[in-house]
């Protein structure tokens, strides 16, 4: 495994960074690699998120100094959307089949965790993220249709969406992870505007189903210090909690979003009118 670890920020220091300064401490601009597990560690909530691409055979969740635990999740949780081909997570000795677009609650405790790909030449793709947890709750599997869908935004605004709640209170108990997945309509550019933030928790945003030769302006800043970072498929963006996040691309595309912090309400968000920020 590859953990990288970023350090948490001031957001007045963010209005200095230069392109590649913005990219090297929120980018994660390398998602999947053959039969590894990279993650990324952030000090902004002890966020950790990354890909997993089991090819040849099982990828294990290893045991890691940097958490300075006895095994990855003593006392964390975790969550996995795939987004590839079908595939099995085995949790604690017990297979998960994990079809496209099916997610994964796995509760504090667990010790043994594996990935596994069902063909290797249509692999899966796991995405996953985890958070400290400070209580055990039962390992949940969301398939596809079982996540909650909402029905957002206009094709006249250029926001018309799906957005599909997996780790929510209406799927499964979480200490404070959430996760979901939201699907842009044809013809439809921005995943979020107004933009917003939540002070009160932190959120990662992982891009996909983008064609190769496109690309995503991800907005983030304060809403009166914006600054964006341009991105491809299948690349992901922390955003702090003092951050908007908001963003368009040159196509539809599909974007994962996990949040931890201090509550689990979803609308818990402060808006920032489009003639407010700069």
């Amino acid at each position: 495994m590859k953990l990288d670890v970023r350090y948490n920020n001031h957001p007045a220091d963010s209005k200095k960074y230069d392109t590649q300064t913005l990219r090297d401490r929120y980018l994660i601009d390398k998602v999947f690699a053959a039969d590894e597990l990279l993650l990324t560690y952030s000090h902004h909530d002890r966020f950790i998120a990354g890909g997993v691409l089991p090819i040849k055979g099982k990828v294990v969740l290893p045991v890691t100094k940097d958490l300075g635990t006895n095994f990855f999740l003593e006392r964390r949780e975790m969550g996995i959307i795939n987004i590839g081909g079908d595939g099995v997570v085995t949790v604690d000795g017990k297979e998960f089949t994990m079809l496209s677009k099916d997610g994964l609650y796995i509760g504090k405790g667990v010790k043994e965790v594996t990935f596994a790909s069902k063909d290797a030449k249509h692999p899966a793709k796991f995405w996953v993220n985890s958070a400290p947890a400070h209580q055990g709750y039962p390992t949940t599997h969301i398939p596809f249709a079982k996540a909650t869908p909402r029905e957002v935004g206009e094709a006249k605004t250029l926001n018309k969406r799906t957005i599909y709640q997996y780790l929510t209170d209406a799927n499964c108990q979480t200490c404070q992870l959430q996760m979901g997945m939201t699907v842009l309509a044809e013809g439809s550019a921005w995943n979020t505007m107004p933009t917003h933030t939540h002070e009160r928790r932190m959120e990662v945003y992982f891009y996909f189903n983008l064609p190769t030769d496109g690309a995503v302006f991800h907005l983030m800043g304060q809403p009166q210090e914006t600054r964006h970072i341009i991105m491809t498929n299948e690349q992901a963006v922390i955003s702090p909690s003092w951050s908007i996040h908001s963003g368009f691309a040159t196509s539809a595309y599909t974007f994962i979003w996990g949040m931890v912090g201090e509550n689990k309400t979803y609308d818990d968000m402060d808006f920032i009118p489009a003639t407010e920020l700069r």
